[in-house]
C-alpha cells in the first residue's frame, strides 16, 4: 500500500503565522506517523497538489472578515480542476483571526461544501491576540487529521 500524502496549504505572512504553519508541519510529520507531508504556501498550491493528496489541511489569516486573498485566489484556482476527482476528502482548517474568524469559516464551509470535502472537526479559530498555546493547537490538529488519515478513519 503506498504512502499517504497530506498537504498542508498554510497562509503565513507573518512569523507567527508561519509559526502555526511550521507547527502544522511537524504535528503531522510526528514519528509515529507514517504519511507524506507536503507544506505549500496557496499561491504556490496547483490542482495537481490537492489532486495528489489524501487530505488537506488548510491555514489561513482573517483579513477584513474574510479569508486572506491569496487563500481565495487556491480556491479560485483549484476548485473546478479537482471537484470531481477530490469528493470526500479529509480537510481540516485553522483561522488566525485578531477578531471573530466566523465569517471565514462560513465561506470555507461554502466552498468546501461545494466540493463535497468531509471536515474532521469544527474550524480551529485562533482568536485575538497572539498567543504562543496557538502553535500548539494547530500541531495536535495536524497530528489528528495525519494519524486519521494514516489509519485509514478520515
Amino acid at each position: 500500500m503506498s504512502t499517504k500524502t497530506l498537504l498542508i496549504v498554510a497562509h503565513a505572512p507573518s512569523p507567527n503565522t508561519q509559526k502555526l504553519a511550521q507547527a502544522a508541519y511537524d504535528g503531522a510529520n510526528h514519528p509515529d506517523i507514517d504519511i507524506n507531508v507536503i507544506l505549500k504556501s496557496p499561491q504556490d498550491t496547483q490542482p495537481e497538489d490537492v489532486l495528489a493528496a489524501d487530505a488537506l489541511l488548510l491555514g489561513t489569516t482573517e483579513n477584513l472578515a474574510y479569508m486572506a486573498g491569496l487563500t481565495k485566489d487556491f480556491f479560485d484556482r483549484c476548485y473546478y480542476p479537482v471537484l470531481e476527482e477530490k469528493q470526500g476528502m479529509p480537510f481540516a482548517v485553522y483561522i488566525r483571526a485578531g477578531h471573530d474568524g466566523t465569517s471565514t469559516k462560513l465561506a470555507l464551509k461554502t466552498i468546501t461544501t461545494g466540493l463535497r470535502w468531509s471536515w474532521i472537526q469544527e474550524a480551529l479559530l485562533l482568536q485575538g491576540d497572539w498567543q504562543e498555546s496557538f502553535v500548539e493547537q494547530v500541531e495536535e490538529l495536524a497530528m489528528t487529521l495525519a494519524a486519521g488519515v494514516e489509519a485509514g478513519i478520515y
